[in-house]
């Protein structure tokens, strides 16, 4: 239950970034703040790694549920690894960013988050050739109907007027970016790294590619105490304290669970979207809210699915370990 609570704490801080970034208003391109964001934490998650309190773990994580992968993960290098979950890493932020822009923090942020369980799911599935369990399965298809309510009303989330269609893509590449991270994260994790190590590389190596690319960019908005205050806060909270939590999660249970897990993301955003920066909030809107809240709590239930247990392979077994 812990390893559950600490994602869902993760969640809370993602869900500040767009509200966040919306408040301080500092006239930033969604890209250089993206940047911003990877750069100094980044930078914190490497430290962490380098200077932090050592693991001893050499081997899957206990409890995680899970057997070390035997699809087609197993078969890349683990610097490979790395600096594909470092891509995952690097696109989320400006998508994520644009698809809020778009459309507003809560209808972005819903249909990114919301598209990641998904694409975490079928990845996990391919990847690793085996099927997600029932609680999962009917967890996730009430967050994705919540979405759907959500997303469908954003009409009446935004200024009055309707979703535009390049923003909803935005968002669905920052989830389909998530999954990348997430999925390749699992599989350093399930390699015996700990998961202060497999954040502080992916999100390190980020950070030494996202110098270059925020520098390119003009990032004189830096300079102002709206742009230091925002990037403190998106790198520090959003990124280090969430990214270490999110990983302690992630090495204890099934990258789909965490998937569907960060749904309560979206919910935050939304509640903030309205709260703080007075989005306003239909009736379609709340329904698809309280549907949502519902798959989250089908997922945090006692079951043994949510809390780790295995998940059925695509093919038959025959109990060899081989």
């Amino acid at each position: 239950m812990r390893a559950v609570l600490a994602v869902l704490l993760a969640a809370l801080c993602f869900a500040t970034t767009g509200t966040a970034q919306e408040l301080a208003d500092v006239g930033a391109s969604p890209l250089a703040v993206g940047l911003a964001r990877v750069l100094l934490g980044g930078a914190l998650l490497a430290g962490w790694w380098r200077l932090g309190p050592r693991s001893t773990t050499t081997g899957p994580p206990s409890g995680a549920g899970e057997e070390p992968t035997r699809g087609a993960l197993a078969r890349v290098p683990t610097t490979a690894l790395v600096g594909v979950g470092a891509l995952g890493v690097l696109a989320y932020q400006p998508t994520f960013f644009a698809g809020t822009a778009d459309n507003g923090v809560a209808v972005g942020t819903v249909v990114a988050l919301g598209s990641a369980p998904v694409v975490t799911g079928l990845g996990d599935a391919l990847l690793r050739r085996r099927v997600p369990g029932s609680q999962w399965l009917l967890a996730t298809a009430l967050a994705l109907v919540g979405v759907a309510l959500v997303g469908g009303a954003g009409g009446a989330l935004g200024s009055g007027g309707d979703v535009a269609g390049a923003g909803v893509l935005w968002s669905v590449g920052a989830g389909a970016s998530y999954a990348v991270y997430a999925l390749t994260g699992k599989e350093l994790l399930d390699r015996g790294w700990a998961s202060g190590a497999t954040m502080g590389a992916m999100f390190g190596l980020a950070a030494v590619v996202a110098l270059p690319l925020l520098l390119a960019t003009g990032p004189t908005w830096l300079l102002g105490r709206d742009g230091l205050l925002l990037v403190l806060w998106l790198g520090v909270v959003t990124t280090t304290v969430a990214y270490l939590l999110f990983g302690w999660g992630l090495a204890r249970l099934p990258a789909t669970t965490v998937a569907t897990l960060t749904l309560a993301e979206p919910l935050c955003a939304t509640l903030l979207g309205v709260g703080v920066l007075g989005e306003r909030l239909g009736v379609a809107t709340g329904l698809g809210l309280l549907v949502l809240a519902a798959g989250l709590a089908v997922l945090t239930g006692r079951g043994r699915e949510g809390q780790g247990a295995p998940e059925r392979p695509l093919t038959p077994t025959t109990g060899s370990r081989t």
